[in-house]
Order: C-alpha cells, then sequence, then structure tokens
C-alpha cells in the first residue's frame, strides 16, 4: 500500500483531453436542517471555476445528477433540490442522471460514453466528498480510468460515527483525500488542476495506452 501522501506520478497530468465529472451539484445540498454542518465555503467557485476552464480548453463537461429514491430526500425528482445550482451554467458535453452512489451507475453510461470518446483521464469535483465524488473516483480506476480528484472543489457535512461521536465533515474530507491519493487517483487543488491542464506538463499514462 502506498503511504497517505503519495500522489500516482503517472497519472499526475493527461497526453490527451480529461473529461471533468461534476457530480450532484444540486440546491437539495443547501438544506441545513436535512444536512447539517458543511466545510468548504468556497467549493461552488471552484467547481465554476473549473468549468469555466474546461470550456475555454475546449474539453468536454459531464454533469451528474443524483436523482433520489430515498423518502424525504431533498434530491428527489420533481423537487426544487433537484434542480442544479447556480454554479453550474451551460450545457454539459453529457448529462447521467443516478440513484446509486457512483456516476459510472447512472443513465446514459458514462463508461459507455468515455471509451466511446477515447476519454481515458476524468477529473472528480462536486458534493458530496466521501459519498457520490469517492465512489466515483474508485469506481473509475477500478475500469481503468485515470482520476483527478479535486478536493477543494468538493464538500460534504458533519456526521455522527455509529458510537455517536460527531465527525466533522473537514476531518472526513481529510479522510476521502488520504483514502485516494496513491491508490485510486491524483488528489489535487483547484488551482493546481487548473495550472497542470493550461499547457504546462500534460496528463498522460496507462489508460490512454490502454485505450489506444
Amino acid at each position: 500500500m502506498a503511504p497517505s501522501n503519495a500522489v500516482r506520478t503517472s497519472s499526475a497530468v493527461p497526453t490527451a483531453e480529461a473529461a471533468l465529472i461534476v457530480v450532484d451539484v444540486q440546491r437539495g445540498f443547501d438544506d441545513a436542517t436535512h444536512w447539517g454542518p458543511r466545510n468548504n465555503p468556497g467549493c461552488e467557485d471552484n467547481i465554476a471555476a473549473l468549468v469555466h476552464h474546461w470550456r475555454v480548453l475546449e474539453w468536454p463537461v459531464v454533469f451528474v445528477r443524483h436523482d433520489s429514491t430515498e423518502p424525504g430526500s431533498p434530491l428527489q425528482p420533481g423537487l426544487p433540490g433537484n434542480a442544479f445550482k447556480s454554479a453550474l451554467t451551460g450545457e454539459p458535453d453529457l448529462l447521467v442522471r443516478k440513484s446509486t452512489h457512483s456516476s459510472f451507475g447512472g443513465s446514459p453510461s458514462l463508461e459507455g460514453w468515455l471509451r466511446d470518446n477515447r476519454l481515458a483521464t476524468i477529473v472528480v469535483c462536486g458534493i458530496t466528498t466521501n459519498h457520490c465524488c469517492e465512489t466515483t473516483g474508485r469506481h473509475g480506476s477500478d475500469l481503468g480510468f485515470d482520476v483527478v480528484f479535486v478536493l477543494d472543489a468538493t464538500h460534504t457535512f458533519d456526521r455522527l460515527s455509529q458510537d455517536g461521536i460527531r465527525l466533522r465533515a473537514q476531518h472526513l474530507a481529510a479522510v476521502t483525500a488520504t483514502n485516494l491519493a496513491g491508490e485510486f487517483a491524483t488528489v489535487m487543488s483547484t488551482a493546481q488542476a487548473i495550472e497542470c491542464l493550461s499547457g504546462r506538463p500534460r496528463f498522460g499514462g496507462r489508460a490512454a495506452d490502454r485505450l489506444s
């Protein structure tokens, strides 16, 4: 097992365009009475910056929407909370609808679309860090894609442990980064992702080779 602060240097930056996967940036997550305290108030601004940068590059942007089937969820279809937040503007190259944690479990098939378009690298951002974003990153890695996880373009919420201890959102986000780095993804900040994708060293690695 790689140390928790390791990065996957083989996939730190791509040789071809990468797909930005924007996970569940929906108004229902603004309901603090339902979800509780959150971390990273700059999350939405960072997501908007990534989407803008991808469009400047003319690289593909995927919006993922969670159509919850859970009773009482503000993310249920037909409720105002199912809609995307104002940070997401314009039309995506692909809209995936899901009721699972992984964006790869939605419709239309994210995996099929990526392979059809010969996209070997995915860059994950959105809500929540330790649920649908982390699951999407893990699933994408296991499918053979190179994964970049933009930590400060995600946020999550405080959670109660099984023994009743309140775990703060910032701690949960740090655990996600530790779980992913060096095993499933390259973990970056928004500034690092934009710098890496601005004509400096470009991504490359194993997945692109397999898809060629």
